[in-house]
């Protein structure tokens, strides 16, 4: 089992989206590995799109440039972000997308990946409920069902 099947079978199933990238930073970008159901869903785009692209595709004239520059900064810097960015979903419609980045690293302790947790946020109107329920447009309902029994073997 390499590091995308277990991926995979843990993000699938979940209503929160899952993009797993490369941890190059440089110019074009991080290269897309995996997108679980839920991202495909947010963002209208489906797997074929989205693999073996940057996630800057999802970017347009809206999305703050110092916003995706303190991406990069926090990457590099600290290995971790967490924020929010306006995306675009592939019909061109806007969304405010909370991000959480963190670095998969290898036995070295280098980031060889970035996965990367991403809930759309909207913004009610009156007090905010406590654990920030009502903030969030949920992507699909989770069935535990649909949840296989896990089973790891040794990693390829």
């Amino acid at each position: 089992m390499n590091l995308i099947d277990l991926v995979r079978h843990v993000a699938d199933p979940l209503d929160v989206g899952v993009l797993v990238t490369s941890a190059d930073l440089g110019q074009p970008g991080p290269t897309i590995l995996y997108a679980n159901d839920a991202f495909q869903r947010m963002s209208g785009y489906g797997a074929d799109d989205l693999v073996g692209h940057s996630p800057r595709m999802l970017q347009g004239a809206g999305t703050s440039r110092e916003g995706t520059r303190q991406v990069q900064r926090a990457l590099r810097s600290q290995g971790r972000f967490l924020g929010r960015i306006q995306n675009y979903r592939r019909s061109g419609e806007a969304y405010l997308c909370e991000l959480d980045i963190r670095p998969i690293c290898g036995l070295d302790g280098h980031a060889e990946a970035f996965i990367a947790f991403e809930r759309e946020v909207v913004r009610r109107r009156g007090r905010p409920t406590r654990g920030g329920a009502g903030r969030y447009t949920a992507v699909g309902q989770l069935e535990c069902s649909n949840i296989p029994f896990l089973k790891i073997p040794a990693f390829e």
